[in-house]
């Protein structure tokens, strides 16, 4: 799964960023099961970008709820 920006985040609809998350947790998931298994990563630096991602998904989300 490629970068998401931002600005792609905000222009999605409240059920499109549930969805982006719940693939994203999943994907999560895979990336530390495959690590604690004790296969090396094929990317790295992929679960932080995955973490960082879902936060900024959860704060936009926040933030929507309170402006509703």
């Amino acid at each position: 799964m490629a970068i998401i920006r931002k600005k792609e985040l905000r222009s999605m609809g409240k059920a499109e960023l549930k969805e982006k998350l719940e693939q994203l947790r999943a994907e999560l998931r895979r990336e530390k099961g495959a690590v604690a298994s004790g296969t090396k990563a094929e990317n790295p630096g992929r679960i932080k970008e995955i973490k960082r991602t879902i936060a900024r998904i959860l704060t936009i989300l926040r933030e929507r709820g309170a402006e509703e």
